[in-house]
């Protein structure tokens, strides 16, 4: 499988120099720094660096070329992103089908992704030149977006499928699973604590006691949280009392 390192974005002509700063932050953010520009009107620029907002090595580090030809040279896939789907003989994909389709490369295969100019995307020429089109579906009454946004969603789908690091689930603490008899035990105490403090009719408690399971099992209880959960309870009991 290829890996990040082994794709580049390809900006042609520019035109504001901060949009390429805001191109870099984009990729810098999600790990990607292989950035090619082709024939930027305004090149190297104080906006740019501005916008970059610290991703200055990406710029630092920037190839510029004078055709597209010489930016994609080596490159065994090449998309061009367009807000237009034209009438063009090129397969058109969304991002995240392309990034499925990289992740297929070979380990050595070597990807750009062309982004053209922000008023008018790319010339025909310059798409005859990408094998796949890749399109961002969106509004499809204001569906051209910022330079620097179509950068973003390109490469949050490539981070997501090429380096995953963030964890899937709640972030900042460690839980501890909660077994089912432990649910048990709460639903059984909920009965419990339910009846005497009078919120639950003896007589009927079926109703109420399948919509509290039905809470619990979408709340996904870790075990400091079902604690919590007894130590109301229990509370709740000892006022009763009093």
């Amino acid at each position: 499988m290829t890996t990040l390192d082994n794709i580049r974005f390809v900006l042609v002509g520019t035109t504001h120099p901060g949009n390429i700063g805001a191109a870099a932050r984009a990729m810098k953010t999600m790990g990607l720094s292989n950035l090619h520009l082709v024939t930027p009107k305004i090149y190297p620029d104080a906006q740019a660096t501005a916008r970059a907002s610290g991703a200055d090595d990406v710029l630092a580090k920037a190839t510029v070329h004078d055709s597209l030809e010489s930016a994609i040279a080596g490159c065994h896939q090449v998309y061009g992103m367009s807000a237009r789907l034209r009438h063009l003989p090129v397969p058109v994909v969304n991002p995240r089908e392309a990034v499925a389709q990289i992740q297929q490369a070979g380990d050595d295969a070597q990807i750009a992704i062309v982004f053209g100019r922000e008023h008018s995307g790319l010339s025909n020429d310059e798409l005859d030149k990408c094998q796949h089109l890749i399109n961002i579906p969106a509004n499809p009454d204001y569906s051209s977006l910022n330079l620097a946004a179509a950068v973003q969603v390109c490469a949050y789908e490539l981070k997501m499928t090429f380096d995953p690091s963030i964890e899937v689930g709640r972030v900042g603490e460690n839980r501890e699973a909660v077994a089912a008899d432990d649910m048990e035990h709460l639903y059984s105490h909920f009965e419990q604590s339910l009846t005497e403090i009078g919120f639950l009719d003896p007589e009927n408690p079926r109703n109420l006691m399948r919509r509290l399971r039905r809470l619990f099992n979408r709340a996904d209880l870790d075990r400091n949280e079902l604690q919590i959960m007894h130590g109301i309870l229990r509370a709740a009991e000892t006022y009763k009392g009093k």
